[in-house]
């Protein structure tokens, strides 16, 4: 892996442990991967509560447009299905692969290839995934797999730091309010 690689990997650990809210994080890991990689744009989507739909989380170098083409149905999406399987998922031109379900939004913000990895927790539970697109038509390398599913693994830590960070928040409010109204008795 190359030296640039190795730093912008130990940037992103500076960037999850340096602040618990998700949404700042994200946005600079899609920055980081976008720059790194030499990619268009970089969009991270996770699932909602159903586990059926993938919802924007952060993305770069992307439209709002873009962003906002439509919902991701993890059931008409063949690409996110084999990336849930635990696979690195790569396809060559988006407008023509039928795993891509908007291939013509893709084509209209002038993408071209995708690099998808999946981000799990404990190994098996998918929590979203993190795309990176490049305006070229690109055939990704082992080492290129690689780096995005180590980043990959490494948001979704930071992910379920966060939300384990927000339910002891709110479990800690709750027994706070309680104790006061204890007290007022």
């Amino acid at each position: 892996m190359s030296q640039k690689r190795y730093e912008i990997i130990y940037e992103v650990s500076r960037t999850v442990n340096s602040s618990l809210d998700p949404s700042e994080v994200l946005s600079r890991i899609a920055e980081q991967v976008t720059r790194a990689m030499g990619g268009k744009g970089c969009f991270i989507r996770l699932l909602d509560g159903s586990g059926h739909v993938l919802k924007p989380a952060a993305y770069y170098g992307l439209s709002e447009r873009y962003a906002k083409k439509g919902v991701v149905e993890v059931a008409k999406s063949g690409l996110d299905r084999e990336a849930f399987a635990g696979n690195v998922v790569q396809i060559a031109d988006v407008s023509t692969d039928s795993r891509f379900q908007y291939g013509q939004e893709a084509s209209k913000e002038g993408l071209t290839s995708v690099l998808v990895a999946p981000m799990m927790v404990e190994g098996t539970r998918p929590i979203g995934v993190l795309r990176l697109y490049t305006a070229e038509k690109r055939d990704f390398d082992a080492e290129d797999m690689g780096f995005l599913q180590a980043i990959a693994n490494i948001s979704a830590i930071a992910i379920e730091n966060a939300r384990m960070h927000q339910t002891l928040k709110r479990q800690m409010e709750l027994i706070n309010a309680y104790d006061y109204q204890v007290f007022e008795d």
